[in-house]
């Protein structure tokens, strides 16, 4: 998006709307620590003042974003859930294949978890609770499909994936692994099939 068409559609949001705007550009750009309030203020065209009446602190509008961040995967995994009703297989490969497009962006912006998660070493930090929670949730989910798929060992199985899902977007955020979109999708199938053969009697 240029900067003309982002300022005209940012300008018509509610000041809290367009701090969490800004909050997500800066932060996403130049990472949390780096990433002053009045630098978030000054890109949301409002004052500090402003700021604090809907975010108490930085780490309130850190962990704002970060809950916006994991609703947006969840809302993207409902609907790929809803596109394939009744077809926990493809409902998985269709999670799979929604975080294999995305890491194009992710090579270039970086991964708002890693990057979050990176900054904020405390455990006790609500934002890096909430990350550390989504995922958690994420891992259950994919456990879940798997049962509904009738594999025999659905938590090993949603373990692999979740290696892959994981090593996949770290691969694409430091370039190490070129066609990495692809590549997922080969071993996410790869294990959905090792997993759904029949155990060869010795």
């Amino acid at each position: 998006m240029d900067r003309v068409s982002r300022q005209s559609r940012v300008a018509k949001l509610p000041p809290r709307e367009r701090i969490l705007d800004a909050a997500e550009e800066l932060f996403s750009r130049e990472g949390i620590k780096a990433v002053g309030v009045q630098a978030i203020a000054s890109r949301a065209e409002t004052t500090k003042m402003a700021l604090y009446r809907h975010f108490a602190t930085k780490d309130a509008l850190v962990e704002e974003w970060l809950r916006i961040v994991a609703a947006d995967y969840t809302a993207a995994f409902d609907q790929v859930e809803d596109a394939h009703p009744g077809e926990p297989r493809a409902q998985i490969l269709g999670m799979a294949r929604f975080i294999a497009d995305g890491l194009p962006g992710i090579s270039h912006r970086g991964c708002p978890f890693i990057n979050s998660m990176a900054e904020l070493p405390d455990r006790t930090h609500p934002a890096r609770r909430l990350i550390e929670a989504h995922k958690a949730g994420q891992l259950r989910r994919l456990a879940d499909l798997c049962v509904r798929a009738g594999l025999p060992d659905p938590d090993e199985a949603a373990a692999e994936i979740t290696f892959a899902l994981e090593g996949a977007q770290v691969s694409a955020q430091n370039g190490s692994i070129e066609h990495a979109g692809e590549r997922l999708m080969r071993i996410v199938e790869a294990v959905l099939d090792r997993h759904s053969a029949p155990k060869t009697a010795r």
